[in-house]
């Protein structure tokens, strides 16, 4: 019997087969995430969508106290008033552990200008074992600018962007290029899409199995997966599915149900980073008694990278149970010493220390509170020019990009040795 076609792995690219991995979140996919995810796990990594215009014109540099490489610019709200910001830091607006994410870790790319992409997927391919196009964002910060989803309207523009990224990234730099797409409102329709999008060259497909209008809530819908992965199959491109799925085990289960090549997880790994766990080595189940733990390792690597702490904080929002009583504690606290005290971590040998010192780094707890800032800024658009950046007829191509990837604050001089992600937690509970 003859073995199934498979379009040719570049060199430094990956294969999706076989596969259970973090699916692209924009909070939830930040350096510290990805990290978790993979100490638990996760056999690939998507980074959070990040628009071609928000990484294009980065500085990349290489911090020897974080071992990352941070790809950073002064945002442009900060250019045209410098007042926003007296100390005039720069963004960081992606960030990648060369070490523990090589060959794990897939770009996302919001865009809808094959031009756009190229410049943008240039910037990164060095680094990334994969370039992925976001087809399939429904929120209306990204249609609205004809990105994500949107782009399942215009199958012919998606197709111009795969092929360019194709050939004048993928070859290039001998890394795969992959979509997520969404289903479409009849099999047909979805047929009819993927077949043109695995002509175009790409190495693997992710199908998030709701419709454009469907919400997350919203059960994941299957009857056209099946579809979906024979059409793949024929091409020789690896078929990813996403929705609904909850750990390794049930992930692998529906691979063979659906006789699909792999699986992302999303909502579940933000509360759960322990799903991706086989069920050999306590697979998700252990997460009511051992959330800690398990929160324990994120505040390490929080820490390690200098993380943004507004990140940081949302992201224990959703791993620490609301129940518990240091939920309240957590939500209250304005830095790392300050979440460090209320998670009870404060004797984990040397681990208060570094918090403090991430949080001088960080300027934190701020020393200048949003409303006195927004009164700081209103007297400098009164004695001068006005603030460009903050016109509310602003056209969406000038900044949103920027303001929706979350920017980080520029990294703390602060020596915290790389951790391989083998080691045990630094902090113990």
């Amino acid at each position: 019997m003859a073995s199934p076609k498979h379009v040719p792995i570049p060199k430094n690219g990956v294969d999706y087969r076989g596969k259970v991995v973090l699916a692209p979140m924009v909070r939830s996919g930040e350096l510290p995430s990805r990290l978790l995810a993979l100490k638990y796990g996760a056999d690939l990594v998507w980074g959070p969508e990040t628009v071609d215009r928000a990484i294009i014109g980065t500085r990349r540099r290489l911090n020897p106290h974080t071992n990352t490489i941070e790809f950073s610019r002064l945002p442009t709200s900060k250019i045209k008033n410098p007042t926003l910001d007296p100390s005039n830091r720069e963004s960081v607006i992606y960030r990648i552990h060369p070490e523990l994410e090589r060959g794990r870790l897939i770009y996302q790319v919001g865009t809808a200008n094959p031009d756009l992409a190229v410049q943008a997927a240039r910037i990164v391919a060095p680094d990334v074992a994969g370039i992925d196009v976001n087809a399939g964002c429904p929120k209306p910060f990204s249609t609205a600018g004809g990105m994500g989803a949107a782009l399942l309207k215009t199958p012919d523009l998606l197709c111009s962007i795969l092929e360019k990224l194709v050939e004048e990234v993928g070859k290039e730099f001998e890394i795969g290029i992959s979509v997520k797409i969404r289903l479409l409102e009849t099999a047909s329709e979805t047929e009819a899409l993927v077949r043109q999008l695995v002509a175009t060259g790409i190495t693997g497909l992710t199908i998030h199995c709701r419709t454009t209008p469907m919400r997350p809530r919203e059960r994941a819908i299957r009857d056209q997966l099946k579809l979906v992965g024979s059409i793949c199959r024929e091409a020789g491109v690896a078929c990813l599915m996403n929705g609904d799925i909850t750990s390794r085990s049930e992930a692998l289960n529906l691979i063979r149900e659906y006789n699909v090549d792999g699986a992302m997880i999303a909502t579940e790994a933000e509360k759960n980073p322990s799903c991706f766990r086989p069920d050999a080595e306590g697979g998700p189940h252990e997460w009511k008694s051992a959330w800690k733990n398990v929160v324990a390792e994120y505040i390490r690597f929080a820490l390690q990278v200098e993380n943004r702490w507004g990140n940081t904080k949302y992201l224990l929002g959703q791993m620490i149970p609301g129940k518990d009583k240091c939920y309240v504690e957590m939500n209250q606290s304005k830095c790392y010493q300050d979440v460090i005290k209320a998670l009870g971590f404060e004797d984990a040998e040397g681990v208060l220390e570094k918090a403090k010192a991430v949080d001088r780094r960080l300027g934190l707890p701020p020393q200048e509170s949003r409303a006195t800032k927004r009164a700081r800024v209103r007297e400098h658009t009164k004695s001068d020019a006005p603030v460009e950046s903050l016109k509310s007829n602003q056209k969406p191509e000038e900044e949103p990009e920027t303001k929706r990837i979350k920017a980080v604050e520029a990294p703390m001089e602060i020596p915290i040795p790389p951790q391989e992600m083998v080691a045990p937690a630094v902090l113990s509970v």
